[in-house]
């Protein structure tokens, strides 16, 4: 176990990549379960969630090589049990359910885990497949799943579910008819998720709308594919440029996925100049107070909840910040107020009153956004911050501390 140390008050400055998106990368790797041969996946970041990913693949009896390129034989996939001790780490391994389903006609699938931010439960994923034919059961922490060949159908989900409408997309390629997804996820991640599955041959028209359709085929083939860029991190270093009064150049994102977070950060003080395919970012040391209301995109992301509060701590006035993804989200909350912030919760909304600094204290990160907002709040706070259980922000930031500290940060790792 490590923790992280961080000596704050350098102003962050210089350019940094923004690394393959781990949401994006994750229903890329499930979805080769539904072709045989070798699918090739380019700008994988490295990160925990993406070795367990390869892990559940290699248990099914794929093939899986490779770090930021990675290749993955499906070829001899046979076995379909995920089980608890790798799922109990992240909730994206329920993603391999559908595909399960399409390719062998069963699934043993451990109930998933990952951050503690709330029930996310997996209703969406078992309704949607018993309208397609699957017979389901729980047992003993396990989804039991059965069918002999998925059907078409037309499918309602009740919340936008992002991991739902992906899911679900996949076992549809090859169910026989059409299905129909209403009220679906339009995340830049479910678009290109969709993108990459008609190249292997699906019939996928509507992603990045409400309503996608999906004409089933007998056969998908392997394809080599670039990850997007990861819009959370580059989120993530937007606000470090902010919150240090710094000046970032983030290269290798695309704009086009952060418009809420841009216009809510120009809002705020930040001066942000836009070119295609980077961002400049300057902290001008004025931050002013605003509210915030997190929504299924393209509203303000709930992945970048905890890190806007992180800023806003040390904003003039008043903000306040309403969850209405997840109802456990505000764990951080704690944390940043051993650090000097004024903040209040009420229900699902935080009210953050703006002080002048925060100082270092010893923090425990409690999820991966959580984790990052600490992150943020130490390259700012007076003195030297200890955060531990780091293994959260090692799930979804890439080489976090050698990025920072190319950027003038003062941060290194010790043992916990």
């Amino acid at each position: 176990m490590k923790k992280l140390v961080i000596t704050g008050g350098r102003k962050l400055r210089g350019t940094v990549g923004i690394s393959g998106a781990k949401n994006a990368a994750l229903p890329l790797m499930a979805a080769t379960i539904l072709t045989e041969g070798c699918t090739t996946f380019f700008h994988v970041p490295e990160l925990r969630d993406i070795k367990t990913i390869s892990q559940l693949l290699q248990k099914f009896g794929a093939e899986v090589n490779g770090e930021s390129t990675v290749t993955v034989d499906s070829s001899a996939i046979d076995a379909y049990e995920a089980p608890y001790a790798l799922v109990k780490t992240m909730r994206a391994s329920i993603l391999v359910l559908g595909p399960l389903l399409a390719r062998l006609g069963k699934a043993r699938v451990s109930l998933p885990g990952g951050c503690a931010i709330g029930s996310r439960p997996v209703d969406q994923h078992l309704k949607a497949l018993k309208s397609m034919g699957v017979t389901i059961s729980l047992e003993g922490g396990y989804i039991l799943a059965e069918c002999t060949r998925l059907r078409g159908a037309r499918i309602y989900f009740d919340i936008s579910t992002v991991t739902g409408t992906e899911n679900i997309m996949m076992a549809a390629t090859m169910a026989s008819g059409t299905t129909v997804l209403e009220n679906a996820a339009k995340e830049p991640e479910v678009e290109e998720l969709a993108a990459v599955l008609n190249r292997m041959g699906a019939r996928i028209d509507g992603a990045g709308t409400d309503v996608i359709s999906i004409e089933g085929v007998t056969t998908l083939r392997p394809v080599e594919h670039t990850i997007m860029p990861d819009r959370i991190e580059a989120g993530t270093y937007m606000i470090a440029a902010g919150i240090t009064e710094g000046d970032i150049t983030l290269s290798d994102c695309n704009p086009h996925h952060l418009h809420a977070l841009i216009e809510k950060l120009e809002e705020i003080g930040l001066a942000i100049i836009i070119h295609e395919g980077s961002i400049r970012v300057r902290g001008t040391g004025q931050i002013r107070g605003t509210d915030v209301k997190t929504l299924p995109y393209p509203g303000f992301p709930t992945d970048m909840q905890a890190q806007i509060m992180a800023l806003l701590c040390l904003a003039e006035g008043t903000s306040i910040i309403s969850e209405s993804i997840f109802e456990d989200r505000f764990m951080h909350v704690g944390e940043l107020k051993r650090m000097g912030a004024n903040i209040r919760l009420e229900g699902n909304s935080a009210i953050v009153n703006g002080v002048d600094r925060l100082c270092a204290a010893p923090v425990m990160a409690t999820d991966l956004r959580a984790s990052a907002s600490l992150v943020l709040a130490a390259l700012v706070a007076r003195g030297e911050t200890e955060i531990s259980r780091i293994y959260h922000l090692e799930r979804g930031y890439e080489r976090v501390e050698d990025k920072l500290a190319q950027l003038g940060a003062a941060i290194h790792t010790v043992p916990e």
